[in-house]
């Protein structure tokens, strides 16, 4: 039976109040299951570590290619998965150390929206009961507004009250997403994972979506965690960035400086990839070579040193780097910057 072993001498947050979520040396392991009977062989390290803080009323974007651990790492600060080591405070709470009884209040400020607005929506329920259950399982408005609050929801997020007793094989993929939407702002959430809402849609729906999220965010001051891999649409909506690879944050700051100069070679070799849509400019494009490590068994050191045309042997293969901070919040992990 393998042994997990998990470092958690880490210095706790001493919270601060401009941030409204926190999350310090974060981890999320899943057991490999084997043998006859199906003890544990070993450990999926699908996030491994990472640290960073959302200012109240801004969004955040988190990159990187698919299996980085993205959406494990939103949905670990969310606690719909149970973390394996690390803090995660929201306004200053452990959200990992509170009560059923306590998440329970904390439900309503802490929300998601999913990445497939097709099996993420019930087909049993008409649209009402879809955004208004939790409604009325959190007593959000007394039973005699409740019709009016769920019609001015519908009506903020681009659908109308006629819609309320159809049911969503009866919509399209963006009006489904903007029932997603309605559902999770129906609670009055002060923060929003948003795991790719806009990666099944269409380009010209996908900028409506992008749109709403913006008008949503400026109306009711929400906050965002906005998972995705399309660096475009990340750089239309966020204002830091923070770039995942084989569960580890890479890279992390504002997003003015990353796309300006962008430090992690990993980093360097995503934004190459961005299609600019003018033909006579010349793409500097950065290949990487090498397939992607297992997170069920990553390189020693650097996880990103098999694919580096940067790795230094003795150094890289051997001595994971710590995250620098080498000015203005922009935060790099990668020993090419250890004497900066």
């Amino acid at each position: 039976m393998a042994k997990l072993e998990i470092e958690n001498n880490f210095t706790p947050i001493v919270h601060d109040d401009k941030y409204i979520l926190e999350v310090n040396k974060l981890k999320k392991y899943f057991p490999i299951k084997g043998g006859l009977l199906q003890s544990t062989v070993g450990h999926v390290r699908a996030v491994d570590g990472i640290t960073f803080n959302i200012e109240r009323g801004t969004t955040m974007g988190l990159v990187g290619e698919s299996g980085c651990g993205k959406s494990t790492a939103g949905r670990t600060i969310l606690r719909l998965l149970e973390k394996t080591g690390g803090q995660v405070l929201f306004n200053g709470q452990e959200v990992h150390d509170l009560s059923k009884k306590e998440l329970k209040k904390l439900r309503t400020k802490m929300q998601i929206i999913f990445q497939d607005p097709y099996s993420s929506l019930s087909p049993r329920l008409p649209i009402h009961e879809i955004i208004g259950e939790a409604v009325r399982e959190h007593n959000i408005v007394p039973s005699n507004e409740y019709n009016d609050y769920i019609d001015q929801i519908m009506r903020n997020c681009g659908l109308q009250p006629y819609h309320k007793d159809r049911y969503p094989h009866e919509f399209s993929g963006g009006q489904r997403q903007r029932i997603c939407i309605a559902r999770a702002l129906a609670l009055n959430p002060e923060f929003v994972v948003c795991d790719e809402p806009v990666s099944a849609l269409d380009v010209s729906i996908q900028a409506q979506i992008i749109n709403l999220l913006k008008d949503l965010q400026e109306q009711y001051n929400l906050t965002y965690l906005f998972i995705s891999h399309d660096l475009s649409v990340v750089e239309h909506i966020s204002d830091t960035i923070g770039v995942m690879y084989l569960g580890d944050l890479v890279e992390y700051g504002k997003k003015e400086d990353i796309f300006a100069e962008p430090l992690h070679p990993y980093t360097k070799a995503l934004f190459s990839a961005i299609p600019i849509p003018d033909p006579t400019v010349k793409m500097n494009r950065v290949i990487l070579e090498g397939s992607i490590p297992s997170p069920a068994n990553p390189p020693k050191g650097c996880k990103f040193h098999t694919r580096c045309q940067y790795c230094k042997k003795g150094l890289c293969d051997e001595v994971k780097p710590e995250m620098k901070d080498l000015g203005n919040g922009h935060h790099v992990v990668c020993h090419l910057y250890n004497d900066k």
